[in-house]
């Protein structure tokens, strides 16, 4: 049997300013578990003055999880939360019902020349959360499981692996973790899960007899034992979980089971019903049109 399905690479978006790797969704395939959006940032190189400046916009009927390796950004939110995302910590918002956010450099960030790398991911609510109440929390690096197997460095992002919870509150069964591997090291991915992927960062790796490049996302074969060999110094998210029973429309920056929900989303945007952001008021990404 086959080791793995499918090997997605990165559509590359313009997002104003620097550009991101969209590996999810993609042509190939829509998610991975609840995974449905997957946009690799950077790294991205700034001048004094100049940084990453995403206008406030909506989203309904999922999670969402920037995680850096390097830089900072400022989030804001609807809800009043206004919170520094610093590389190694969590910042989880549940979208539910409807939540407005934006992410902005800050200025102390902008007042010195500065890189910006890291991952973007929004996980797709199970049902019958999707119009649970919107919320925010902050997991500081630190509260997040670190540990080793064998020379394998592994850190959870969210969810459970390896025996090891991460404290972020999911809604469905997944798994997101950062790895780093030396050269000639492995590392078996858990086997709990229906559906399993990873993105290879940095590095060069082997699966059975097939190498994976930098900036690629190969999706494994369900039911197989998966088995990462190192042969370069590689920096990895592992990531997947049990898929989710309904069919999953994605538009815009919108997530739900009713195209009907998306639609009305959509107008309540466009006709300012979303609560506004506390210190990012004014500007905004007005919503495109329906096709």
């Amino acid at each position: 049997m086959p080791l793995i399905d499918l090997i997605v690479m990165p559509h590359i978006k313009d997002l104003g300013g620097f550009k991101v790797g969209r590996l999810l969704p993609s042509s190939q395939k829509q998610m991975v578990g609840p995974f449905i959006f997957l946009d690799h940032m950077g790294p991205a190189h700034f001048e004094v003055g100049q940084g990453i400046d995403v206008r406030p916009h909506p989203h309904i009927g999922l999670s969402t999880v920037t995680y850096l390796f390097d830089g900072e950004i400022h989030h804001r939110d609807s809800l009043g939360s206004s919170q520094e995302i610093t590389p190694g910590s969590v910042n989880w918002m549940i979208a539910g019902r409807g939540i407005a956010h934006s992410e902005r450099t800050g200025l102390t960030e902008r007042g010195h020349p500065h890189c910006a790398h890291g991952l973007q991911s929004w996980i797709a609510l199970p049902k019958e959360y999707e119009e649970t109440a919107p919320s925010f929390h902050h997991h500081d690096a630190l509260t997040l499981p670190e540990f080793m197997l064998g020379d394998v460095s592994l850190k959870i992002i969210t969810g459970r692996a390896y025996g090891y919870e991460a404290p972020v509150k999911v809604h469905s069964p997944l798994f997101y973790v950062d790895v780093k591997m030396p050269p000639q090291s492995r590392l078996t991915l858990p086997s709990e899960y229906r559906e399993r992927s990873l993105f290879l960062i940095t590095g060069k790796i082997k699966v059975g007899n097939t190498i994976i490049e930098e900036n690629s996302m190969p999706v494994f074969s369900a039911g197989e034992d998966i088995t990462i060999e190192a042969q370069t110094q590689s920096h990895l998210m592992l990531l997947g979980g049990d898929p989710l029973p309904e069919k999953r429309y994605i538009w815009w920056n919108f997530v739900s089971t009713s195209l009907d929900w998306i639609d009305q989303a959509r107008i309540d945007w466009q006709e300012g019903r979303f609560d506004k952001i506390p210190g990012d008021e004014i500007d905004f990404i007005p919503a495109p049109e329906r096709k």
